[in-house]
């Protein structure tokens, strides 16, 4: 048997073990306190558009047709993990262009059903309504063949997000074709996160690529190796790096935040965060005032961590007080909290702390009213 008093360093190094594992299971308890239970998922999953009166209560009179196209790849190359579109990337911008008067067809490489990505933790009202939305599922599991769509219907394009996008987005004649025809006839283009891998071969009629000296952005290199250390591997290329290659001016913002690009045809956004902006910004451009829609505590929380990383601590704890306290919003804590770990992992210690303060900020804030 092992004798701690004849081996005292180990007897000290037990209990420094055991003393840091209490301290972060502690710990651990005290930052889920933090974080809020959230809606209940079973009754968020019955949401339907006339529970939302941002859906319900808006008809406007046509303004004409939008085109999103949705990836098909159900795969990630050869290494057989699966994928597909990021449903919240077409769920969002889809009511957006419903709202502001624009009928929205849904166009995939392959047409049919199209494979999707569902992630819980993003899902939102918008989301569960989407599934719930009759003629949304019928669009979306009859998606047309992007060989087959009638390119004089549409004001506008927008190609969604997900990770089979870079399969079989880039080297896509037909989305090359539709790409070059709407640019050099001046239709509007949108994508959104991986949804600019559409962009990234496209040459217009001087054999010039569509993306040179544009600015654009999209999911970054440091997102993707963050989600997948072994991206290089997976994919075909990292997107930054292709854009980049290929000529454009690539405009990276923080991680995981809100981040869109305007350059005359061109939006493009960075990430899922981005969707909502990148919709309203092509209403916009199409030349019209976007709906009044109520800003999700998402949008409020994504706002508040830009406002950190651009302004400190001191400009964003002032915005979650003014969010709650006069505009009567709340803040999504649960988002923080992600923001939190996001930073630990980076071994960003001072950014992990200060997210940490603005969460019990937020609490604080959140209890007085």
């Amino acid at each position: 048997m092992l004798r701690f008093k004849k081996y005292p360093i180990l007897k000290w190094s037990l209990s420094i073990f055991t003393l840091l594992i209490v301290l972060v299971v502690a710990f651990g308890f005290w930052f889920l306190s933090l974080l809020s239970a959230g809606l209940d998922p079973e009754v968020l999953s019955q949401t339907q558009t006339k529970d939302l009166p941002y859906l319900s209560e808006n008809s406007l009179a046509s303004r004409g047709k939008i085109l999103a196209v949705v990836t098909s790849c159900e795969t990630m190359g050869s290494s057989n993990k699966k994928t597909g579109y990021e449903l919240t990337e077409l769920s969002r911008v889809y009511y957006v262009f419903k709202a502001n008067g624009f009928e929205v067809d849904i166009a995939s490489t392959k047409g049919g059903n199209p494979p999707v990505v569902i992630d819980d933790d993003d899902m939102g009202v918008y989301d569960y309504a989407f599934l719930n939305d009759t003629l949304a599922q019928n669009k979306i599991r009859n998606s047309i063949p992007i060989s087959e769509v009638n390119r004089e219907s549409y004001a506008a394009i927008y190609f969604a997000g997900g990770k089979g996008a870079m399969f079989d987005f880039p080297d896509n004649k037909n989305i090359q074709s539709i790409l070059k025809e709407y640019y050099e006839s001046g239709k509007l283009i949108g994508a959104v996160c991986h949804g600019p891998a559409a962009l990234v071969n496209v040459r217009l009629s001087d054999g010039s690529y569509l993306v040179k000296e544009k600015q654009v952005c999209s999911f970054t290199n440091k997102e993707e190796l963050f989600l997948k250390s072994d991206a290089k591997e997976i994919f075909p290329f990292l997107l930054q790096d292709k854009l980049i290659a290929n000529g454009a001016q690539f405009k990276e913002g923080h991680l995981y935040l809100k981040n869109i690009t305007e350059d005359g045809l061109l939006i493009t956004g960075q990430n899922p965060w981005s969707t909502w902006a990148i919709a309203e910004a092509m209403i916009k451009r199409l030349g019209y005032t976007p709906v009044k829609r109520e800003i999700t505590k998402e949008e409020l929380t994504v706002d508040i961590l830009n406002t950190y990383e651009s302004e400190g601590y001191s400009n964003a704890k002032s915005l979650i007080s003014k969010t709650v306290n006069d505009h009567k919003k709340s803040v999504g804590k649960n988002l923080l909290g992600m923001h939190c770990i996001v930073a630990a992992l980076n071994l960003d210690i001072g950014k992990f702390f200060d997210l940490i303060r603005l969460l019990k900020h937020t609490n604080s804030v959140l209890e007085r009213n």
